[in-house]
């Protein structure tokens, strides 16, 4: 890829991007209050000192952000004292494993994690439990007036707000050419119903300042990060795959080394010490994970639940999905097969793409591979999708069918769990794996509009504003190493028809 931008690739670079004219769903809805904005309209991403104006299009970002957590806080207000009687978690959808899991691991008796108790998350997010949660206690314990689960929901609660804000943050700086992407995470309804159910925030916060490190060409401290975010949940190792493989495209392998290198260092230098000193605390993560049966909403799920309607052996035989849920070993072998296909069809995809393909777009790729392949895929996990799509893919009209499923699985999931808790069914079971269909179904959707930019990069919306990738780091401009060049010759003569030999 040539490094010198076309007089108009790099008008249009220069340009900020206006959603009422470049997206399609944008600029239709946008009839029912008098169309696009038009080429004389006052812009609010215009310098604030040009024109005296406070609310450009950044701040109006981060103010949406805010009032989306801020509502999100209002949301699970009702299960906030802990005293979650008649199924008040449920009915008012407002669990939390913040403020249940204060109590189960022990915080509100002054155990240690990993020390004094086993945690079933990886090191980083049992050593964030403990450091907002252990000052609770001991609060607590001289001052019994204070409700110490609710004391340790909200300082929990605030920090993971703090971590979403500079995720928007992170966007909006490598969107500078395109600050309305960053709209679509502030907005999610996902993040309004999600952002606290468990600690996932920790992980998207520090993987988001990995990614932009990468993008300021520091790819010792990206990796830093991205180790450091993999020890709060596994899923930010994954980007650095995709960072190889471009690394291995471009020629660019001394950077994409570096990142691996310091990632997995960084990984195992937050683990090795808790894993020698306390092995039975730290190995319940894994132990649970290698153990753990199918989980609600995954596609095991919804193979078992078509297992019991469709038997096309002998009355009472098991089918497939059945047998692997009573096999978990052997589930767990296919997932991380499967898995492992995906991120090599992704590898593949890579190098074959007519142009270098950006980052954002692999790095979703690899981690939906993940949760379409795996046996757990709890609510909150959308969580891990929301800035790698709006990196990936900023259009509003996918990512709205797919927030809709969200909402949908989100709603079925709460009715499992109250129908589970009071033996009580909520609505048929068919009910629920129709939102778990649907939720699966737009994700993969995604990876194939994501693969058909790919393929065709006229299609990338980000492209249209910028010549190459913002996210690339070294990998901007870059051109391909010339094996690339040389692989593809040979590709195309094998692939090529043979001229018949004349008699």
């Amino acid at each position: 890829m040539s490094t010198e931008p076309t007089a108009d690739t790099d008008a249009g670079s220069t340009r900020t991007d206006h959603p009422s004219r470049s997206d399609g769903f944008v600029r239709g809805t946008s009839e029912l209050i008098g169309g696009p904005l038009g080429d004389h309209a006052t812009s609010l991403d215009r310098p604030a000192t040009a024109e005296r104006r406070f609310w450009t299009a950044t701040r109006i970002v981060l103010a949406l952000v805010c009032l989306t957590l801020a509502l999100h806080w209002v949301q699970k207000s009702p299960c906030h004292s802990g005293a979650w009687q008649n199924n008040v978690q449920y009915t008012r959808f407002c669990y939390s494993d913040v403020l249940a899991l204060y109590y189960a691991e022990g915080l509100n008796e002054g155990k240690v994690p990993y020390r004094d108790h086993p945690v079933e998350y990886p090191v980083l997010t049992g050593a964030f439990m403990g450091v907002l949660g252990l000052p609770v206690y001991h609060l607590g314990k001289d001052n019994p007036e204070i409700n110490q689960g609710q004391w340790a929901y909200n300082a929990n609660a605030l920090v993971l707000s703090v971590l979403a804000v500079a995720t928007v943050a992170v966007i909006l700086a490598l969107r500078r050419r395109r600050p309305w992407d960053a709209a679509l995470f502030a907005l999610a309804p996902a993040l309004l119903l999600t952002a606290t159910v468990n600690w996932d925030l920790l992980a998207i916060g520090v993987a988001a300042f990995g990614l932009f490190a990468w993008a300021r060409r520091r790819p010792a401290t990206a990796g830093l990060l991205l180790g450091l975010a993999g020890a709060a949940k596994m899923w930010p190792i994954f980007i650095l795959g995709p960072i190889l493989v471009l690394g291995l495209r471009s020629g660019r392998v001394r950077a994409a080394l570096t990142a691996l290198g310091t990632g997995l260092a960084a990984l195992v230098a937050v683990n090795l010490p808790v894993a020698l000193l306390y092995p039975e605390g730290w190995n319940r993560f894994f132990e649970l994970n290698s153990t753990r049966p199918i989980d609600w909403g995954t596609l095991w799920y919804i193979g078992r639940y078509l297992d019991g309607r469709i038997n096309l052996g002998d009355p009472g035989s098991q089918g497939p999905f059945d047998w692997l849920s009573a096999n978990v070993h052997t589930l767990n072998y296919l997932s991380y097969a499967l898995f492992g296909l995906a991120c090599l069809g992704v590898a593949v995809l890579a190098v074959r793409a007519p142009v270098r393909p950006r980052l954002a777009p692999l790095a979703f790729l690899v981690v939906a591979a993940f949760l379409l392949t795996s046996k757990v895929w709890s609510q909150q996990f959308v969580l891990w999708l929301l800035p790698l799509l709006v990196l990936a893919r900023p259009k509003w009209g996918a990512f709205l069918a797919w927030q809709l499923a969200e909402v949908g699985y989100f709603v079925a999931f709460y009715g499992e769990l109250l129908g589970s808790a009071t033996g009580t069914p909520v609505f048929p079971e068919g009910v629920f794996v129709l939102a778990a269909a649907l939720r699966w179904g737009t994700v993969l959707l995604l990876c194939v509009l994501i693969v058909r930019e790919v393929l065709h990069p006229e299609r990338d919306a980000v492209r249209a504003t910028y010549p190459d990738d913002p996210d690339g780091g070294v990998l901007d401009g870059a051109e391909d190493a010339p094996w690339v060049d040389r692989w593809r010759r040979r590709s195309a003569a094998v692939e090529a028809p043979k001229e018949p030999v004349p008699a």
